[in-house]
């Protein structure tokens, strides 16, 4: 059975936020003539690598609240400019909306047990940011969202 990823998604204040940073770089590396890939750079591989690939995703805390989530297509090792071993984890470009799920601050990654993940939504990106940011939390504390 598979595991997923939970990371906090600094300096973002919406999903749609997060999304016009991600085109910005699929665009970015477009210009540079790289690859267009999304990424996340982390200091450390994670070491359930298989249980990841197996159909894991990274779920984005936004704002102190789950909201979104991405497929992870890949693990892989790299030197960051100061040359030292880092790991990109390759995302899906789909951002997938999920039910929101308050969650705590931390440092780094953990892992997320399937049976703990937010549902999916299906909801479209800006669904969830149309809402007022008080009405969502009561509906979050409520537990209907």
């Amino acid at each position: 059975m598979g595991i997923h990823l939970i990371k906090l998604c600094v300096g973002i204040d919406s999903v749609t936020h997060l999304c016009e940073r991600q085109a910005f770089r699929l665009a970015q590396a477009e210009v540079n003539g790289e690859p267009r890939e999304l990424f996340h750079r982390t200091r450390q591989m994670p070491r359930r690598r298989e249980e990841l690939l197996d159909g894991g995703s990274i779920f984005w805390v936004i704002k102190g609240v789950v909201l979104v989530r991405q497929a992870i297509l890949e693990l892989r090792k790299v030197r960051g400019d100061d040359g030292i071993r880092r790991c990109d984890i390759i995302l899906d470009h789909l951002l997938v909306p999920t039910r929101p799920h308050p969650r705590r601050a931390f440092q780094g990654w953990r892992y997320l047990a399937r049976e703990d993940a937010p549902e999916d939504l299906g909801l479209a990106e800006s669904d969830l940011d149309a809402l007022p940011e008080k009405m969502r939390g009561e509906l979050i504390e409520l537990g209907l969202l």
